[in-house]
């Protein structure tokens, strides 16, 4: 399993544009990926999942991802999360 601490970085909080973008992204890989938020987790390509974290701008998270393209949804995902315009 592959993870990433990074700090959630959109201005406008966790709106439901970031969160359809998101998920959007998780889905273009095979692999599982989860969002952890202090001891809560979410699966990625889950809308409902996503939606009930309790993330704030400026909050720090952890992306976990493991299959065959463990890193590049890691990276993917990342760089969306902490760069409001990726």
């Amino acid at each position: 399993m592959h993870e990433k601490k990074i700090e959630f970085n959109h201005p406008d909080g966790l709106d439901m544009k970031t969160i359809a973008h998101l998920i959007q992204k998780a889905s273009e890989f095979e692999s599982s990926i989860y969002i952890h938020v202090d001891e809560h987790r979410a699966n990625a390509k889950s809308l409902l999942g996503v939606m009930s974290l309790p993330l704030t701008t400026c909050e720090e998270l952890t992306i976990k991802a493991e299959g065959s393209d463990a890193e590049a949804a890691i990276e993917s995902l990342a760089a969306y999360i902490s760069e409001p315009t990726a």
